[in-house]
């Protein structure tokens, strides 16, 4: 347990900044509402009614998150070969080479398929 201490101070410390901030805030604060400010704000113009079943969104949305998530693992994998790249020498180095250029095929490919214009 002796090593963990200084991570669970900071866990703590995290903690009671959050519900200081919270609490703070909740005392000094104006206690003045109307419906204007209980009002989602939308860039100034006037809040869009949203439909009963939450509207659709273009599939394009949902195509750009993926598309997030597949390079931030990428980012998340070369992390760990970066701390160890002198362990592994010639082998590390090669199956990263191959990794790279799976995930630049599949960059390539959405690129060419459009998935990266934004209209």
């Amino acid at each position: 347990m002796h090593p963990y201490t200084p991570i669970l101070a900071l866990g703590v410390l995290a903690a009671l900044f959050v519900a200081g901030s919270i609490t703070v805030s909740a005392l000094v604060g104006p206690k003045r509402y109307n419906r204007a400010r209980l009002d989602s704000y939308e860039c100034g113009i006037e809040p869009t009614p949203q439909p009963v079943g939450g509207g659709r969104f273009p599939v394009k949305y949902y195509i750009t998150a993926m598309l997030f998530i597949v390079f931030d693992i990428e980012i998340i994998f070369l992390y760990p070969w970066a701390v160890a790249f002198d362990q592994m020498a010639l082998f590390g180095l090669i199956e990263m080479v191959i990794f790279i250029v799976t995930v630049f095929v599949a960059y390539a490919y959405v690129w060419r398929r459009g998935g990266l214009e934004w209209d």
